[in-house]
């Protein structure tokens, strides 16, 4: 097997792409099935194949098993990329330098590798093992792969090698940096006293151009107000040409939206990511990308106002950036309710009349659906007045906006009812333990340390990793219209804490002026170990978007062996209360197919997608970690799911730890 190593005499001379293999096998006509990272532009989750069905989902057996763990550190978990099928090929990221990896969809083989050289922009990225794939596009007759590196440079790669593309960019490479509009050292990055940005999601290339979005670190670890905004660039597809900005937070006055942002905040205040993937619709012209808060996840006290484009559902004109319509989700965001994953696109009927859809999942589990070419809601969606907090110069907002359908589809509201009851005494346990925290409805805000309520925190629910996230998110049937929604039962309770204390114990903060609250310790833990909440933990639920109705949900795979097992559930039949984690699903043409998702069992399940019934369940080497996907190859149907963490026991616990990879599943041949 020969290597080649392939250099550039230029100012991007760094590049590097070893090349093990160069083309990949021709694919049969009737190949495809998923090329983007939510299987299209719609970001539906779904292929239209029936090959994998009820009669023999249960034979499925292993075709192959792409390891991770050669791509660097943190080789049990690091595997968050879902691969596309594009060009004959599976297309994918691996480890935390995000190495481009192409591989062989029949046989798993490595075809070629790409690999950007260490930065200190590099090193510096809290989203190094966040990558979650690649994008792709036809120029010309040519394969080309898009891929945004957590250093924020954005790479493009002749699919059939990996070797950069010379005419895009400077020799196949863009600086993103360079058009975010901040100065900056072009191996170092930004200065940490102005900010800092990088990258977790692939970009979107819709009519002749790329899109991209970027993220930042965690909002919940941030202890100083300055950042830079999380703006959105869109270049060329051909030859990369920078085409337009669009500014997350209005920087001047005659930008829609400068208003919300009393006290000037616009001008340092930061965040408002697109780190989720993205959407789009060719036919209207449209991409469509979700965001989430700004500066500091729970404490907005130095930004007043209702913050746009912060927590929003933006419509932008591919070509030209311009805001075709927006809806904000979350006003004054202080729950770290950041709209998680892409907005699914489809055509539904509502009393007869077609409607162009996008329905976009949250954490807050409602699901929002407008109209994809005006923004106005398929069915209203009421402003209700909302909590007001007790935290000394935080900015609530009056009102927060409720869908009135869909209903929501996970735990809201926080009642006694709603503890665990499988015995009086666990009931008991679970009230006492509520009780010293402030409660109540959905967007209860977080309360701070020494606060005159005596309690311990404020629990809002769904919390940062409830209702609907990334890991699992959604996916939908453009054939009847169904969404596919995964949720989980968790909820949390932040305590703020003064920013000075937390400044002082980190190493290399961004920003320079220290906020007056910053997440300090939070959480809320069950009696005896067991969860708080009644189960289901987390659950599949089936709406026809048609009507805005529920047809059913499901539990989410099997009872944690944790639980199952506990001492004070002996002999007590508790039914299947599904695994505390997201699941992560796939519909076909004849299944729903899901993974019980990180910290779950290794196991995948299918359902019919009408009823919910099980169809089988087979076992995976090690839970799945991101979104799953299919493709059909050769006339071969495949399904892959990226897996990593504990290869055994119910829950993710127990037995041995199994790399981060891709593994492949077909039927016997």
């Amino acid at each position: 097997m020969n290597e080649m190593t392939y250099r550039r005499p230029t100012s991007t001379a760094w590049l590097i792409v070893t090349l093990l293999f160069l083309a990949a096998p021709a694919s049969a006509q009737d190949d495809g099935g998923w090329t983007h990272w939510g299987a299209d532009a719609s970001s539906s989750r779904y292929a239209p194949f029936d090959q994998i069905n009820a009669e023999n989902f249960e034979d499925l057996e292993v075709a192959w098993v792409w390891r991770g763990d050669n791509f660097g550190p943190r080789v049990y978990d690091n595997m968050r990329g879902t691969p596309i099928y594009a060009g004959g090929k599976l297309l994918g990221v691996a480890g935390e330098r995000r190495t481009v990896v192409a591989i062989d969809p029949a046989t798993g083989e490595t075809l070629w590798t790409f690999r950007e050289p260490p930065t200190k922009r590099w090193e510096d990225s809290m989203r190094k093992s966040y990558g979650k794939g690649v994008a792709y596009e036809e120029v010309n007759g040519e394969g080309r792969v898009y891929v945004v590196t957590p250093g924020f440079f954005m790479h493009v790669l002749d699919s059939d090698t990996g070797i950069p593309i010379e005419s895009f960019g400077d020799g196949g490479t863009i600086d993103l940096l360079g058009d975010l509009g901040y100065p900056h050292h072009p191996t170092n990055g930004l200065d940490p006293q102005t900010g800092y940005i990088t990258n977790s999601s692939p970009p979107i290339v819709t009519n002749g151009v790329v899109v991209v979005g970027n993220s930042h670190e965690q909002g919940y670890q941030q202890t100083r107000r300055e950042n830079v905004p999380g703006h959105i660039l869109a270049y060329d597809a051909e030859d990369g040409d920078f085409l337009w900005k669009f500014n997350v937070i209005p920087q001047s006055e005659s930008e829609f939206g400068f208003d919300t942002w009393e006290s000037d905040a616009w001008s340092y205040t930061g965040n408002v990511s697109a780190w989720a993937p993205m959407s789009a619709d060719e036919e209207l012209g449209l991409v469509y990308i979700a965001t989430d808060p700004p500066t500091n996840d729970f404490w907005g006290g130095f930004h007043p106002g209702d913050n746009l484009f912060a927590t929003t559902i933006l419509a932008l004109d591919a070509k030209t950036g311009e805001r075709r319509w927006h809806f904000q989700t979350v006003h004054h965001d202080i729950w770290n309710y950041d709209n998680p994953t892409a907005p699914n696109l489809v055509d539904i009927t509502v009393d007869g009349q077609r409607i162009p859809a996008l329905v976009q999942t949250t954490k807050q589990s409602y699901a929002y659906v407008l109209n994809r070419a005006t923004g106005d809601p398929v069915w209203p969606i009421e402003e209700r007045p909302a909590p007001r907090g007790h935290v000394p110069g935080e900015w609530y907002s009056p009102t927060q906006p409720h869908p009135t359908k869909p209903a929501a589809y996970e735990l809201q509201n926080v009642t006694v009812d709603e503890l665990i009851d499988f015995t009086p005494e666990l009931r008991a346990e679970a009230t006492a333990i509520l009780e010293q925290y402030e409660y109540g409805p959905l967007f209860t805000p977080p309360l701070h340390r020494g606060n005159d309520l005596g309690k311990r925190a404020a629990i809002h629910c769904p919390g940062s990793n409830g209702g609907t996230n990334i890991m699992g998110g959604a996916a939908v049937d453009p054939e009847t219209g169904i969404l596919y929604v995964g949720s989980t039962k968790a909820c949390s309770a932040p305590m703020l804490v003064p920013g000075i204390n937390a400044d002082q114990d980190k190493e290399n903060p961004i920003g320079q002026t220290v906020m007056d609250w910053v997440a300090g310790p939070g959480g809320v833990r069950g009696p005896q170990g067991l969860p708080l909440w009644k189960p289901p933990y987390a659950r599949i639920t089936a709406i026809d978007l048609n009507t805005g109705e529920h047809l059913w949900w499901i539990p989410n795979g099997e009872t944690p062996d944790r639980i199952k097992s506990h001492s004070l559930l002996e002999g007590i039949d508790i039914g299947n209360t599904g695994s505390p984690s997201h699941p992560t699903q796939v519909v076909t043409k004849s299944l729903l197919i899901y993974g019980e998702g990180r910290g779950g069992g290794p196991r995948m399940h299918a359902h019919d997608k009408q009823t919910g019934e099980r169809i089988g369940t087979i076992d995976l080497p090690a839970p799945t970690n991101t979104a799953v996907m299919t493709y059909m190859h050769d006339g071969v149907q495949y399904i892959v799911a990226p897996t990593g963490g504990r290869s055994g026991g119910r829950g993710g616990r127990g037995g041995e730890r199994f790399p981060a990879s891709f593994v492949a599943l077909r039927l016997p041949l």
